[in-house]
């Protein structure tokens, strides 16, 4: 049996998506990516409207099980960081409105659990992400993020369930 992930990568101008199929034994299948492109709408609030319409067409479409997504770094900038958070929150509405459960991930967990160093940059990530996947060509960057973050909650469902408690707590500092 085979479980299929939805990666969400949280923008305010691109989110990234990417799917993927892993099975008992812990193989990972890719089935999908693409960068969702927001910048269409005529402004924000209309943005995150697309970005929901889209997530929703594509959970439709692929039918995954359970969405990982990554969580909102501090940026610099304060309206820069506001947007983040709303798209991240239209995102994840998008999953709950489906009643998919929904894991998230710093951006560090997952460059550390794709690449092997949390200060991975965005290169080796889409790198890694084309050899995990055996996808040929350059995968784009946020999509080929969504992807990483993906693969990251696919590698702590199967520690998970190796050692035998709920995913939420592989990495839990509490």
């Amino acid at each position: 049996m085979s479980i299929r992930i939805l990666g969400i990568d949280p923008g305010s101008q691109r989110t990234g998506v990417g799917i993927i199929d892993v099975d008992a034994s812990g193989r990972i299948v890719h089935v999908h990516h693409q960068p969702i492109r927001l910048l269409v709408a005529e402004n924000f609030a209309l943005r995150l409207k697309v970005l929901l319409d889209e997530l929703d067409a594509l959970i439709t479409r692929f039918a995954p099980q359970e969405v990982a997504i990554e969580k909102v770094f501090m940026a610099r900038n304060p309206d820069s960081a506001l947007k983040l958070g709303q798209a991240r929150g239209a995102a994840m509405c998008a999953a709950v409105l489906r009643d998919l459960p929904i894991h998230e991930y710093a951006a560090k967990e997952v460059k550390l659990a794709v690449v092997g160093k949390g200060g991975a940059d965005k290169q080796q990530v889409q790198y890694m992400m084309a050899l995990l996947l055996n996808l040929n060509g350059k995968i784009q960057a946020d999509a080929a993020d969504a992807l990483a973050v993906a693969v990251t909650h696919a590698h702590v469902r199967a520690t998970a369930g190796r050692i035998g408690i709920p995913a939420r707590q592989v990495w839990s500092r509490k």
